[in-house]
């Protein structure tokens, strides 16, 4: 699985739209700057057919050291959740669909 950067996005979308590399790595920065404003305000973001992004808060709980079998207390914290929309659901399950059946010789 390769990882794919933030530069290397801003290229593709560089080349793809002919606009110059630093205004679309201008707007790729606002528009992650605003995911983070508004996630820290609690607001949920929903992109159609891509997937909804919303905070969630892990409650307290007691956990154990694996080295000393201490208890430790692990204090609540919020995580954001991702779900995916309609059109990545499809095109992951059906790229998924196709390697299961090339590893099958179908």
């Amino acid at each position: 699985m390769a990882t794919v950067t933030k530069k290397e996005l801003i290229d593709r979308i560089s080349e793809r739209t002919q606009a110059k590399r630093v205004s679309v790595k201008r707007i790729i920065q606002a528009f992650l700057d605003e995911i983070i404003s508004e996630l820290c305000r609690d607001n949920r973001l929903e992109f159609r057919d891509f997937g909804v992004f919303e905070t969630r808060t892990r409650a307290s709980r007691t956990a154990q050291n694996p080295k000393t079998l201490e208890r430790v207390e692990v204090p609540s914290k919020r995580t954001v959740k991702f779900k995916m929309g309609r059109l990545m659901r499809e095109n992951l399950g059906a790229s998924a669909s196709e390697s299961a059946q090339a590893k099958k010789g179908l």
